[in-house]
């Protein structure tokens, strides 16, 4: 057979069945790009974000945010690791802050931490998420070397993630009254539901020789750890923050609140800082200026655009060309 008949049959057979879809043929949408449609959509644009930049930026505005560093101030010593390894010293100390203006309820407590990468790859791969969730699973080396307790028996949770959680407290005064730090419904629902199992307890969790942060009580299931949820819900940046808990109680203006830390946690070794933060919400969150100017900023780009290019087409008007001369407009 002749060679060139065995490529027209292969053709042929590889030839896909004909249909609008395959041949990219299904009615489209190609808009004309005209002086007044362009106009029109950067002078909408503006008029939308322009709005949405003010009320962002004035909600923002509003949110009273307090932030004190206390990693330095609450080690009174030079060898500030050495101190903060020993567990035989007190670790007590005392922030004071002044409320600028009155702070409505719920008022969120956070804890701030830099200079720590929980986006780093192999941390973030440190934890076996199946043992979150389920019984007697088998693990393998993700949790390495946190996965094992020294007789062999299993880590629960493993993994450094968990190892390393978060172990500063904060107790709360206003004018020298305790107020009451509500830690319950700080994590995401979902997390609890769907990541952490109602009938999985901690267990050989910070009895190595090596203790990476807080301890777990063996009593509760990780569904109702919510300082674990919290933490284990990994940061992006090297500088977080994560809920505390919140104050459910109204602060005024000019009131003294004393913040009582025990400060467990070693940030020093990796060169990292911890602030404790106190703030109200509004419906855009806690403080960002950064939305609100964003908006504004591309609203004002619009407008500009749109006054330029009205300007510049009354000046300089030119005849557009007809829209039948289009390829696809043109009778085949």
């Amino acid at each position: 057979m002749d060679p060139s008949e065995l490529d027209g049959e292969s053709r042929k057979i590889n030839k896909p069945k004909y249909s609008k879809f395959t041949q990219q043929e299904l009615p489209a949408c190609k808009p004309l790009l005209t002086p007044g449609i362009v106009i029109t959509a950067f002078s909408l644009i503006g008029v939308l974000f322009v709005p949405i930049g003010i009320a962002s930026l004035f909600a923002s505005q509003k949110i009273v945010e307090l932030v004190d560093r206390y990693d330095i101030s609450c080690v009174p010593v030079d060898d500030k690791i050495g101190f903060i390894q020993n567990s035989n010293i007190d670790k007590t100390c005392t922030v004071n802050l002044t409320v600028p203006k009155y702070m409505k309820s719920p008022i969120h407590v956070y804890y701030q931490i830099s200079n720590f990468y929980q986006n780093h790859r192999r941390y973030v791969k440190s934890r076996n998420d199946k043992q979150l969730l389920y019984k007697n699973v088998h693990l393998g080396i993700e949790c390495d070397p946190e996965s094992h307790a020294a007789g062999g028996a299993p880590i629960v949770p493993c993994g450094l993630v968990a190892w390393s959680l978060f172990n500063d407290t904060y107790t709360v005064k206003v004018n020298g009254e305790t107020v009451k730090v509500n830690k319950k419904d700080i994590a995401w629902k979902s997390d609890k539901n769907n990541k952490f199992g109602n009938d999985i307890y901690p267990s050989n969790f910070q009895k190595g020789s090596l203790i990476g942060g807080a301890k777990l009580n063996e009593s509760i299931p990780l569904s109702e750890q919510e300082d674990l949820i919290v933490w284990m819900r990994t940061a992006a940046l090297p500088t977080f923050r994560k809920l505390y808990g919140r104050i459910e109680k109204d602060i005024m203006a000019n009131d003294n609140i004393t913040v009582v830390i025990q400060n467990n946690y070693n940030t020093y070794s990796i060169g990292g800082s911890k602030a404790v933060v106190l703030s109200t919400a509004s419906w855009i969150g806690g403080r960002n200026n950064f939305i609100g100017i964003a908006y504004l900023t591309v609203g004002g780009l619009c407008l500009s655009l749109a006054l330029g290019f009205t300007v510049l087409y009354m000046v300089k008007r030119r005849t557009l060309g007809d829209p039948v001369c289009l390829s696809w407009n043109r009778d085949e």
